[in-house]
């Protein structure tokens, strides 16, 4: 049996981690690490303090960072946003020669990241990155619908959504507002190509989409999330993109109107004499108008759904095949997390044996994914309209249009 260290183990993605591994036979042993000790260790109490335990842990301290991870077995880094924190954290795991399975969705810092990867096979370890669900579940099932479904795939689109959750910190906010500002990259015609999330070429990739258990014609916008620059590297095609949103619409709206504005700009300003940085009070208004509208639009619950569009060629005649992770009772944490802990699983049976540093669809074998996801998840195979339901639904689309739901 092995142990386990999950880095931001408190957090909305961390905490699943651990609930999810915590009764897995492979691990003996799982320590929250996070800055909140006092949180971690409550966690720890409550979900078994036989196996579970805590330590404190600053991702910005390299000092720390070696402390928390010496003597384990696995190291699944939670912590985010990942443009800040995951060279120092995965240059440490290097060091000291640990298994390693992470999150991150910032491709800024993933190119980075992945020229670490001579540096990883020399340590004779493995490392997978962005492991969770765009990126992550997104890779492997692109990577499934090339190798089993379609004989010539062309084009995969990524699709997602999400919102309602119990708590939304501000890090997350200021999170988006970096996805708005960065180089938005999408392969396009054959080449990697970047637009500008409020110039024409980004407005011009924005449309709709319909999600199961989310609803219809749900808009969505170009997001910088690592696929479009993995996926062309391991996969023969012409196009993959990734547009995403967060519900309800209007809190989004909200969000971008403000980054729009350049309210998300540190730079303090006088204002009747006191000093102002636009964006904390940008992060503190959105807090607070998140609460409003989700009361007024009687959101409900959280929920949240993943979709990967593969079009391609079978026989000679168009195909398409469309995969929705859906619930309407999970949302980020649990769409992130839970494929998270997966890769952790695929890690300890030794179905992931190469070293280096690689994204899911460069390491891990579809069908072994997949086959673990209805032990994992415990997924309601029910109508897709289900209130309870959550899981993967697979669509098969033919030349006609024709739309015909598959049995996993």
């Amino acid at each position: 049996m092995a142990s386990v260290v999950v880095l931001g183990g408190c957090g909305a993605v961390g905490s699943v981690v651990v609930r999810t591994l915590k009764d897995q036979p492979l691990f003996s042993s799982i320590c929250i690490g996070d800055i909140n000790l006092e949180r971690g260790q409550t966690l720890a109490e409550e979900m078994g303090p036989e196996k579970i335990s805590a330590i404190q842990l600053d991702a910005t301290e390299p000092a720390s960072i070696r402390e928390a991870i010496t003597g384990f077995d696995l190291v699944i880094n939670c912590i985010g946003p990942f443009y800040k924190t995951v060279k120092g954290v995965l240059q440490t795991v290097i060091e000291e020669k640990i298994n390693y399975v992470d999150v991150c969705d910032d491709v800024d810092v993933t190119l980075d990241i992945l020229e670490m990867d001579n540096a990883a096979k020399q340590a004779g370890i493995t490392a997978v990155i962005g492991m969770g669900s765009s990126p992550g579940a997104s890779n492997i099932l692109a990577r499934f619908a090339a190798d089993n479904l379609l004989d010539e795939i062309q084009a995969v689109d990524i699709y997602h959504a999400h919102g309602g959750e119990p708590v939304e910190g501000g890090g997350v906010i200021g999170h988006r507002f970096h996805c708005m500002k960065i180089d938005i990259p999408m392969f396009l015609d054959g080449r990697l190509q970047y637009v500008q999330f409020f110039e024409p070429e980004g407005k011009a990739l924005r449309t709709e989409f319909d999600f199961p258990a989310l609803g219809n014609n749900i808009p969505v916008y170009p997001y910088p999330h690592p696929e479009q620059v993995t996926i062309p590297k391991y996969i023969s095609l012409k196009q993959v993109t990734n547009r995403g949103t967060v519900l309800p619409n209007e809190y989004y709206q909200l969000t971008k109107e403000l980054c729009r504005l350049g309210l998300d700009d540190p730079k303090p300003i006088s204002v009747k004499g006191q000093s102002v940085s636009p964006y904390e009070f940008a992060i503190a208004y959105i807090l607070r108008e998140r609460e409003r509208i989700l009361k007024e639009t009687g959101f409900g619950a959280q929920r949240g759904c993943c979709s990967v569009v593969a079009k391609g060629q079978k026989d000679g005649k168009y195909e398409e095949y469309r995969f929705h992770m859906a619930s309407k009772s999970q949302a980020l944490g649990e769409g992130t997390g839970i494929p998270a802990a997966m890769g952790g699983i695929l890690m300890q049976q030794g179905k992931i044996p190469e070293k280096g540093v690689m994204p899911p669809e460069a390491c891990i074998d579809p069908n072994d994914f997949i086959q673990l996801i209805s032990t994992v998840m415990k997924l309601d195979r029910k109508k897709a309209d289900g209130d309870a339901f959550g899981g993967v639904i697979i669509q098969r689309v033919d030349e006609n249009g024709t739309i015909e739901t598959l049995d996993i």
